[in-house]
């Protein structure tokens, strides 16, 4: 794969992002960083920031994500945008991965849990790294599997990289080996 044909795809906050954004930078990869106004973010480097009109394409029931997460989300018009924002995230990559912890129930953590429940709904390859559990996992459409001697490589031109706004230094080193790895 040329790396010349790939595109990141984020939303350049603080943490996850940042990293990811970070090291297509490194690479020379491109990354478009979905966002809207009034949101804080921390890469402007590929900055689409989203009209209201588009952001109502990614609009969802706040009750059902809260029904498919097992958590309840604040209705708040700054949440419902961000949720908004990770759609298209996740709408626009064909490979998923997030940095952040695997719950008991099988979601992933806060806000970076809508995207990878996302991506399982729309049957994208998804891999997270766990900071708590020092792994990559690989959804495989019903339960989490280690990649325990496989770490993963990304495979497609467009992939999306997201998660949690409390990157560790495990999760920092996870997305750089990552794209070590596929780009090196």
């Amino acid at each position: 794969m040329d790396k010349q044909d790939c595109i990141l795809f984020s939303g350049g906050t603080k943490g996850a992002e940042a990293e990811f954004g970070a090291n297509a930078e490194r690479f020379g990869i491109e990354e478009v960083n979905f966002s809207f106004e009034g949101h804080a973010i921390v890469r402007s480097r590929g900055m689409r920031v989203l009209t209201q009109e588009e952001l109502k394409n990614g609009d969802v029931s706040l009750e059902y994500i809260s029904r498919l997460m097992n958590r309840r989300y604040a209705k708040t018009p700054m949440i419902r945008k961000v949720l908004q924002s990770i759609w298209y995230q996740i709408n626009s990559g064909r490979e998923i991965y997030v940095v952040g912890e695997i719950l008991d129930d099988k979601t992933v953590k806060g806000g970076t849990g809508w995207g990878a429940e996302f991506a399982k709904l729309c049957n994208k390859p998804l891999y997270v790294f766990d900071q708590k559990q020092n792994a990559w996992f690989e959804w495989d459409k019903t339960d989490w599997i280690e990649c325990e001697k496989n770490p993963p490589v990304i495979t497609q031109p467009r992939f999306t990289g997201t998660g949690t706004r409390y990157l560790a230094e495990n999760g920092k080193k996870a997305i750089a080996a990552l794209f070590d790895r596929t780009f090196g």
